[in-house]
């Protein structure tokens, strides 16, 4: 019995030691392999630099064209150099400043609704309607809102998110958030070139500027000061809507066009090309982002009653009466906004008329 036990003890001695040798031999490879792998990469680095030269690699990181057989624009530079400037631009100064100015603004606008606090109206509301927008123009209005705001969340995303989302969600999961960020941003761009190419031929009219925006600039829109509550005279639109439907189309044209050569890189854009349209596309983006910061501030906190035009078409008297007398009185006394008006009931009637005068 004991040297039965003897046997299975040194057989299991044996194993064991076994096994311990075959983990440190399999550890040693492993070193051995990783050390090899590093020497191997060391000695394609020495045999590249000593294939080209080390004056081929200086010449490379300084930027020098080289020769090749491609005939696309800059495929003789491997490295830009002033891709660095726009870099620094972006990173370092575009990027922080813009936060910067999104964040002031919300602050601008908590600081308006606490000290100065919305407009309200001086009179009661009658109740009686004026038709402001058709649906056709309410449609418009909206489907520009969603599209700017989505892609200018999908754009600060695509910006910002590395400091803010990276850190905090699992990496995986942020693969797909700035995916869908950057295909989003890219197929929904266009959309907006097209929506405001609508918007300047639907509204450019409207927006002229007069001799009365200036005066209502003057009294600053009747929203702060010695002038708050005195309601300027205004038409249809006043002095600063105006001011952000022109924002919009001037900066948004800035947009659009370096959306499309950042969207389409196949028409010969160089390097060069795609940087600068990569500041002026942030920059116009962060002007507009700022500017619709107070826009939505005073269709939903800053003017009571602001936003019922925008969601059923029409605005109360005394609101009209108020916050723009001069259109109010242009319409006051068209049939539709008069009380007791059926819109289905004079569509009826303006069709059987077509058919008796058949």
């Amino acid at each position: 019995m004991t040297k039965r036990m003897q046997r299975w003890l040194t057989m299991l001695c044996t194993a064991f030691v076994l096994m311990l040798s075959v983990s440190v031999f399999a550890a040693d490879e492993s070193d051995a392999s990783k050390e090899s792998t590093r020497l191997g990469e060391s000695v394609v680095q020495r045999e590249a630099v000593g294939f080209a030269g080390a004056d081929y690699w200086r010449m490379v990181k300084d930027g020098q064209e080289g020769y090749t057989t491609s005939k696309s624009p800059e495929h003789g530079v491997l490295i830009r150099v002033p891709g660095q400037t726009w870099y620094i631009l972006k990173e370092k100064w575009m990027s922080p400043l813009g936060a910067l100015a999104i964040f002031g603004s919300l602050v601008l606008v908590g600081l308006a609704y606490v000290l100065v606090g919305p407009i309200k109206l001086s009179a009661p509301k009658t109740g009686r309607k004026i038709k402001r927008w058709s649906r056709w123009d309410r449609a418009l209005h909206w489907s520009m809102a969603f599209t700017f705001l989505t892609l200018a969340f999908s754009g600060l995303t695509i910006v910002y998110g590395k400091h803010f989302i990276k850190p905090v969600v699992p990496t995986e999961l942020w693969g797909w958030i700035i995916y869908a960020a950057k295909q989003y941003h890219n197929y929904m761009g266009p959309l907006f070139a097209v929506l405001l190419t609508v918007m300047l031929l639907k509204w450019w009219r409207k927006s002229l500027f007069t001799k009365v925006d200036l005066q209502w600039f003057m009294k600053m829109g009747g929203m702060m000061g010695k002038h708050k509550g005195s309601h300027p005279s205004a038409g249809f639109s006043n002095g600063g809507e105006k001011v952000i439907y022109w924002l919009l189309i001037f900066f948004g044209l800035f947009i659009a066009v370096s959306g499309f050569v950042l969207d389409f890189p196949i028409f010969g854009q160089t390097r060069a090309d795609m940087e600068l349209s990569n500041l002026v596309h942030m920059f116009s983006a962060l002007i507009l982002i700022c500017g619709f910061i107070f826009h939505i501030y005073i269709g939903l906190f800053g003017m009571e009653a602001a936003l019922d035009g925008m969601v059923t078409g029409e605005v109360d008297e005394t609101w009209a009466k108020e916050h723009h007398d001069l259109w109010y009185e242009e319409v006051k006394d068209l049939p539709e906004n008069q009380p007791g008006y059926d819109v289905n009931a004079e569509t009826a009637r303006k069709g059987k008329t077509a058919q008796d005068n058949v």
